[in-house]
């Protein structure tokens, strides 16, 4: 919807042209005052304001530098009886999109309104552009505002640049794998592959080919060569996700990779060079599971040529916001949906065991639940830091619990808040609508 906020103190003239851009076919919203003006640009959220200079109650000047203020993005044209070059230079100088002298020819308006919603559309276009560029290389939802979060990416950057390999440690849902797609972005092999794998989502059988490829006739169910993880992500980066997983037998093999560059397909007999630059994470600490022979300590210290650990979200709070807004995109929320105060400041006071990932769920679930467009506190379900969660866990009371009757009580309380949506329970739960309906059937659930 393109929305217009017209503001001038000729109440005569305000009509016409309230009546002739209706007619053009843009929504608008008619003050005939600046303090009413400002009024309904705060309420409404126009995308294009149209202003006179002399407003009576204000200089539309002073009030084209307040709207600039509160929303940089909005597009103002400014409309005089007393044009002059002197202002409108000065309209310009302080953002006016254009100036136009009466008495106007309505259509000049209506193509210079026209002119302004393509600019806003050009503009919509080059940031959803720039934040998908941000999404796919890993760079979106990196900024921050935390000193130590900064260090971190600083340092991130400045050794894209080599070919040495990263150790990437910090909690489940730190971000990083976002973290290990900013160093490819950033480094000389950012236009080949970046390929992933979790080490710890693969069968123990299928490991060795996963990462190293296979030729046919290798095993049962090896039709044909498979071009392993190495070699798909050759003159790229491979980033190994839950790499302190690895058994014992994999470590081996891998750090023989390692070191010579050449891999051996599973049921093959010629070494295949590759040349790849590595990036591992885990939540583990592998220090300690070196100590106690769980993680070889050679591998340990070919990985961790450049040690980088994430903070959990719980020390950098202050990046919350930023967090939100990038996830509302994230999630296609429409854009008057936002965040309250007192919303954010109850995002900032929990802390966040499920880290980032667990803030995405949230964001993600309270935009699906809203009833307005403002989300509040109120709006906001988070468990209970004390009682409910303890590092990312149920508590169970020592005096223990029935299952059932907590799985019958979180289904029927997800019901209650989806006001008997299955669909919306089953995202609130986290599984499939299927798999709710089989659980409402079991404990006969009655909505």
């Amino acid at each position: 919807m393109k929305t217009i906020l017209l503001i001038d103190d000729d109440v005569s003239l305000l009509r016409v042209t309230e009546y002739n851009l209706g007619q053009a076919g843009f929504t608008v919203y008619a003050a005939s005052s600046g303090a009413e003006g400002m009024a309904l640009f705060r309420e409404k959220k126009p995308d294009v304001v149209v202003t006179d200079v002399q407003l009576g109650d204000m200089d539309g000047l002073d009030l084209l530098k307040g709207i600039k203020e509160e929303r940089p993005e909005v597009l103002v044209i400014i409309i005089t009886a007393f044009a002059s070059i002197e202002l409108a230079v000065r309209a310009m100088h302080l953002g006016a999109f254009t100036f136009i002298a009466k008495p106007f020819d309505r259509d000049a308006l209506s193509l210079s309104c026209s002119k302004a919603f393509e600019m806003l559309t050009l503009h919509r276009q080059a940031l959803n552009l720039t934040e998908e560029v941000g999404r796919l290389t890993g760079a979106a939802g990196m900024e921050t505002a935390n000193t130590a979060m900064a260090e971190l990416l600083e340092t991130a950057i400045k050794v894209a640049e080599s070919t040495a390999t990263v150790l990437i440690t910090g909690e489940s849902g730190t971000g990083k794998e976002v973290l290990a797609r900013l160093i490819h972005h950033h480094s000389p092999r950012r236009n080949e592959s970046f390929v992933g794998v979790n080490c710890a989502a693969i069968a123990e059988n299928l490991i060795e080919s996963e990462l190293f490829g296979h030729v046919k006739g290798a095993f049962t169910g090896a039709i044909a060569d498979h071009r392993g993880r190495f070699q798909r992500a050759d003159g790229g980066t491979l980033f190994l996700d839950e790499i302190g997983e690895l058994q014992p037998d994999m470590q081996v093999k891998f750090l023989r990779v390692l070191q010579e560059r050449k891999v051996e397909p599973v049921g093959g007999q010629q070494e295949k060079s590759v040349d790849v630059r590595i990036i591992a994470a885990t939540n583990r600490n592998l220090q300690e599971a070196t100590a106690q022979g769980g993680f070889r300590e050679d591998l340990y210290y070919r990985l961790s040529v450049i040690p980088l650990h994430l903070p959990p979200l719980r020390e950098r709070k202050e990046d919350i916001p930023a967090l939100v807004r990038h996830f509302l995109k994230k999630h296609d929320a429409p854009p008057e949906v936002v965040f309250s105060a007192d919303g954010l400041h109850k995002l900032q006071g929990y802390d966040w065991p499920g880290n980032i990932r667990e803030l995405q769920n949230v964001v993600e679930r309270s935009v699906i639940l809203r009833s307005r467009s403002e989300i509040s506190a109120g709006d906001i379900l988070l468990p209970d830091n004390g009682k409910m969660m303890t590092n990312g866990e149920f508590q169970l009371p020592k005096e223990g619990v029935s299952l059932e009757a907590v799985e019958q009580s979180l289904i029927e309380q997800a019901l209650r808040l989806a006001k008997g949506n299955r669909s919306q329970a089953a995202r609130l739960l986290q599984i499939p609508r299927h798999v709710l309906i089989y659980r409402l059937e079991k404990f006969n659930i009655d909505q």
